[in-house]
């Protein structure tokens, strides 16, 4: 895992399997419903330009519900589904809404 100290939201979506490719990453957050916690200030994500840090909280509309996840480590690739799991820590998305 990378020493990085941001990432793209587009490539860490990628890498932690959330999307197949950076386009499908791109049209998830410009359809908008993505939202990013940074150090407490929540804000909807518009450009999948926008980095992410360690401890950021990401809010995704996933198969018709809210899935909210902690980001937990920076990916250099993308790799197997149980290296993509520890990358980020489910929250509870009632408790940020």
């Amino acid at each position: 895992m990378s020493e990085a100290a941001r990432q793209r939201v587009d490539v860490w979506l990628v890498r932690a399997r959330f999307a197949k490719t950076r386009a499908a990453a791109a049209r998830l957050i410009t359809e908008g419903g993505v939202r990013l916690d940074h150090n407490g200030q929540p804000r909807r994500i518009e450009k999948p330009s926008v980095e992410l840090a360690r401890g950021d909280i990401l809010v995704l509309p996933l198969r018709g519900a809210l899935r909210a996840i902690r980001i937990e480590a920076l990916p250099e690739r993308r790799g197997p589904a149980a290296e993509a799991r520890q990358l980020y820590s489910e929250v509870d998305a009632e408790r940020l809404a």
